[in-house]
């Protein structure tokens, strides 16, 4: 049995999807100010799982069997084309702070997914009693009051936000339990790129191809683009998709509390949006939140640690 990773390898590995998942916020609010949603989440992830493919090639990867491209495209359809593609379509429609807090549902609902899954991890009610006051944190951050105050609510936009949330769990879960034999590498190329074709086609289906004019596409959101492709995705997604194989998926979920976090601060110090008292309270319970799954996942078994 394969010896399981250092914990500061663990830490650095969910720091990095903390941190690059919350940027990614603002990148692809400039990305999508003058590219279509899909054509650039599709292209996105394309490209990132060409790269990242042509890489592990010229390292001497074996190529991926049948078998392989099937797994993956699958798991990469449940978590780009779904879970990605939905959120990207319904930005649109549905403001800011609402979006967030229905990403907020996601921790729990990936647990719930697991918990429901054949020999599946069931959650402590510690864990449970976290995540709730992780998501509490999350509907005090995101105000949501505010945008229901500003006008009607896009149903269309919410119900996609809450499916997407679906996908990404059974795709998650999906790739946690897979005995596809590849790499967790070689599994991030061959999910961004079906996923990545998937969402091309779902932009095809859009018009987005037929709507873009290159020649209108600043090149802040080409700068944007090009870091949604290598800090995103080669980074993210692939630090992702280990941290699945190795941890509990409340462990790896909450990415979904923290990234909020991040992406107010950088909201802060580029885009010169305050920072509030609710603000600062409510990073303290997610923060709080946070730190108490992360010890209650260090007093369980062995089977249920970071492995």
């Amino acid at each position: 049995m394969n010896a399981p990773p250092p914990r500061a390898a663990i830490a650095l590995a969910l720091g990095t999807i903390y941190l690059v998942w919350g940027s990614t916020y603002l990148g692809i609010r400039v990305a999508v100010e003058t590219m279509p949603p899909f054509l650039m989440a599709g292209a996105r992830f394309l490209v990132a799982g060409g790269l990242l493919f042509a890489f592990l090639k010229l390292r001497g990867a074996p190529a991926p069997s049948a078998h392989q491209w099937r797994a993956n495209t699958v798991i990469g359809a449940f978590l780009l084309l779904g879970g990605n593609g939905c959120v990207v379509w319904a930005e649109q429609f549905v403001p800011s702070g609402l979006t967030a807090l229905l990403i907020g549902v996601g921790p729990l609902c990936l647990v719930l997914t697991e918990w429901a899954w054949p020999g599946g991890l069931r959650p402590t009610a510690r864990t449970t009693a976290a995540l709730l006051l992780g998501f509490a944190g999350v509907v005090w951050l995101a105000a949501p009051w505010q945008d229901f105050a500003q006008g009607g609510l896009h149903l269309g936009g919410v119900l996609a936000i809450l499916g997407g949330c679906v996908c990404w769990s059974l795709g998650s879960t999906t790739s946690r339990h897979s005995k596809h034999g590849a790499s967790p590498a070689m599994a991030s190329a061959l999910q961004m790129l079906g996923g990545g074709a998937l969402l091309l086609l779902a932009a095809a289906l859009h018009g987005d191809f037929i709507r873009v004019d290159f020649a209108t596409i600043s090149a802040r959101a080409w700068g944007a683009f090009a870091y949604l492709v290598v800090i995103g995705s080669l980074v993210g997604f692939s630090t992702f998709v280990w941290l699945m194989k190795h941890c509990p998926p409340a462990h790896v979920s909450t990415f979904a509390y923290v990234n909020p976090i991040v992406a107010v601060i950088l909201g802060w110090l580029i885009l010169d949006e305050p920072i509030t008292a609710r603000t600062l309270v409510a990073s303290a319970v997610i923060v709080t939140a946070v730190v108490l799954i992360t010890l209650e996942q260090h007093k369980v078994s062995p089977a249920r640690e970071c492995r």
